[in-house]
């Protein structure tokens, strides 16, 4: 059956869809409705009269009134989110069909699947199991090239701590400024995402799983009997189609974009770029936007790394009320790079315009940067009632200790509020997974902390995973790090024996600040519609994504980039509000301001005002492309650049759809039936309109 049903209903991206009329109808059987060119004069009301009559015969009283309405009887939109293709300079990874076509399959649940005979067949896996079970398919062929898909249930996880990390146990080993890359920082790494996959996968909402489980259930109750729950599989990759299997060749022929976005940076306070008076030393306080998943719309990375962002803007709101900021003896810049999961794309690119002189980095001397703190995941830190968090270091010195004790004086101010700061364990090979890498790697002398919730390994067991979520933080823990570092930047940046504690102590942190960031940014309600982003910018999405991106065209050389995502909208515009202080004006506008100091905030919003504010975007993307000729091009390593050499380039297919759907499909028997009773009714109703009309036409003639 196919009919409008009166029965249960499921419902399935906003419409209803019927439970027991979800067969589609065989091909043979559209092309007896008027889909076949021998029937080209029947028009839609015969369609759906026949239709009509189906449903008629079948004992249904309810009858489709319009195509579309033919389309929701016979097909189930089901909503998931895809694995999607990624290259590199080596290969690819990540998911695509195989071919160039849909791919339908029966649904069966992962513990029937061995007793199976169907040649291919989509799979219902359970989240626990997916690892091991990507992990099987990639060891044995033959079993891959019956897998025509996946479908993973997001449901009912039972057991969080087992963790779930598709990445690998040392992410981005090749980056590392020391030798030992054996060191497993991520243990709970399985690196099922750095793997290749020739069929689809798809994690399904919690509808949707219920959905395809009772599907799959009826499959397998009636195994040898039709009809036959199908699913349609719709991830047709570009470089599939054309065969391009690796960035160079994909970029070449315009079948793959570019990974990359836009990082933020920005002073407070604000640079004086015409000032005579000699420039003031740069502490640089570094945090990452961006985050990696399996499925590519759902990264939301909380603890890694976006407890680090929100720590590093909610000690910039803070330190912004302090007054007197003009007499610190040392510059505060705060970057925000985003493309980090992707070989540092975001620190790399920010690293290679300071040398070029970019305008996009005009008042910033590379050569004046005398410390760099990172903020990493510092989400976990609560535990047993107290906050700890660890400090690592590249090496030792003087201004690497000053940092350490900076730290241990803001933890101290605190008192008894329980904030404790360690130095990591010696035994480490050095800093861990992180921004500071590229610093060090472009220059080992670099004086730099990373500030963690851990120790000697990862206590995120959801690292670059969709399950990286607000469930596995602590906004306090959040909280604390924010205090902790905006005094210890305080400290670091007055460089005085004699600090002022009155002022020290005055520094706090707004709770209600981190727990919306929180919900804004890692929460799809209220996500970006809440108030805070409203105020700033008009999102193009509500549920947020950390996922970089990609980039379409050349990198904007203006400080008003058409393809900067939501994330770096937003960061930039509360960066700027910040860090200008008080001198805000009323004037409003639109894109630029008059004064050359000044940049307009909130500009998509009615309250956009010019600031003083030294607050820039940089593009982000790999340091081994170049825009030129309206297409990207793959530049040759440079000696001079040691993470080009090992830089793999990322890049992402292009596709037309990404879709998921399923149906029931009925025996050939079945099929051959239906066609015959639509020839006859179609025959029928031909004849019956020659007779009429050659009996109206005599009558015409009569009178």
């Amino acid at each position: 059956m196919w009919c409008a049903p009166t029965r249960k209903t499921f419902t399935v991206e906003g419409g209803r869809v019927p439970d027991d009329c979800r067969s589609k109808p065989s091909t043979t059987l559209m092309r007896s409705l008027g889909f076949y060119p021998m029937f080209a004069p029947l028009d839609r009301a015969l369609i759906l009269f026949i239709v009509g009559s189906f449903c008629l015969v079948a004992g249904e009283t309810n009858t489709l009134e319009s195509v579309p309405d033919l389309e929701k009887a016979m097909y189930i939109n089901v909503e998931g989110y895809p694995c999607v293709r990624l290259l590199n300079l080596s290969g690819e990874i990540g998911c695509s069909n195989p071919g160039q076509k849909k791919i339908v399959a029966p649904v069966f649940r992962l513990g029937k699947i061995d007793k199976l005979l169907f040649h291919s067949f989509a799979v219902l896996v359970p989240l626990e199991e997916l690892e091991s079970f990507l992990l099987r398919v990639s060891s044995d062929p033959k079993l891959a090239q019956r897998i025509a898909g996946v479908l993973v249930e997001a449901t009912g996880f039972k057991n969080r701590s087992l963790g779930f990390s598709p990445d690998e146990k040392f992410p981005q080993a090749d980056f590392a400024p020391y030798q030992n890359v054996s060191f497993e920082w991520n243990p709970r790494g399985s690196g099922i995402m750095w793997n290749h996959y020739n069929f689809p996968v798809f994690l399904l909402s919690d509808e949707s799983a219920k959905l395809l489980q009772e599907m799959a259930t009826k499959n397998e109750n009636n195994f040898k009997a039709y009809p036959s729950t199908v699913a349609e599989f719709d991830l047709v990759m570009q470089t599939t189609k054309a065969e391009t299997r690796d960035s160079a060749s994909c970029l070449k022929k315009q079948s793959c974009l570019p990974l990359g976005g836009y990082s933020v940076w920005s002073s407070l306070p604000p640079i004086k770029t015409t000032s005579v008076e000699p420039p003031k030393s740069i502490i640089l306080v570094m945090a990452a936007m961006d985050s990696g998943s399996f499925f590519r719309d759902v990264s939301f990375g909380a603890d890694s790394p976006l407890s680090g962002l929100i720590a590093l803007l909610a000690a910039v709101d803070a330190l912004s009320h302090v007054s007197n900021l003009n007499e610190l003896k040392k510059q505060l810049v705060f970057a925000v790079f985003t493309g980090e999961a992707w070989g540092y794309l975001g620190s790399r690119r920010f690293l290679l315009e300071l040398d070029l002189g970019a305008d996009s980095l005009k008042g910033l001397n590379g050569s004046m940067i005398e410390q760099a703190l990172e903020i990493g995941s510092v989400g976990k830190g609560l535990s047993e009632g107290k906050t700890t968090f660890f400090a690592h270091s590249g090496h030792d010195a003087f201004s690497t200790n000053e940092m350490l004790d900076a730290l241990k004086k803001a933890s101290l101010s605190l008192g008894s509020d329980n904030v404790n700061i360690k130095k990591a364990d010696v035994s480490n090979p050095g800093v861990p997974p992180s921004s500071l890498m590229s610093f060090l790697r472009k220059n080992s002398s670099v004086s730099g902390v990373v500030l963690e919730d851990f120790d000697t390994f990862f206590i995120n067991k959801f690292y670059h995973s969709h399950l990286d979520d607000p469930a596995n933080i602590n906004s306090s823990s959040i909280a604390a790090a924010a205090i902790m570092v905006a005094r210890a930047l305080y400290i670091l940046a007055s460089d005085s024996p004699h600090l002022n504690l009155i002022t020290l102590n005055s520094i706090k942190v707004n709770v209600s600040l981190v727990e919306e960031l929180v919900e804004c940014l890692l929460t799809c309600e209220p996500g970006f519609s809440c108030d805070i982003v409203k105020q700033f910018i008009s999102p193009s999405n509500v549920c947020p994504s950390h996922y970089v991106g990609v980039f379409v065209d050349l990198p904007s050389e203006t400080q008003h980039p058409q393809y900067a995502d939501d994330t770096s909208r937003f960061v930039w515009n509360f960066l700027a509000d910040r860090s200008s202080g008080s001198q805000k004006t009323a004037i409003p506008c639109k894109v630029d301001c008059h004064n050359p100091a000044d940049v307009c905030v909130a500009a998509e919003t009615e309250s956009s005002r010019c600031v003083t504010s030294t607050t820039r975007y940089v593009p982000s993307y790999s340091t081994r492309l170049k825009f030129e000729g309206n297409s990207w091009h793959i530049l040759p390593p440079n000696t001079s650049d040691p993470l080009g050499l090992v830089d793999p380039v990322w890049t992402e297919s292009y596709w037309n759809t990404i879709g998921l759907r399923v149906y029931r499909v009925q025996s050939s028997a079945y099929d051959n039936l239906v066609l015959l009773i639509g020839i006859v009714i179609t025959v029928a109703t031909y004849i019956a309109t020659l007779v009429a009309r050659t009996f109206l036409l005599k009558a015409l003639k009569h009178d």
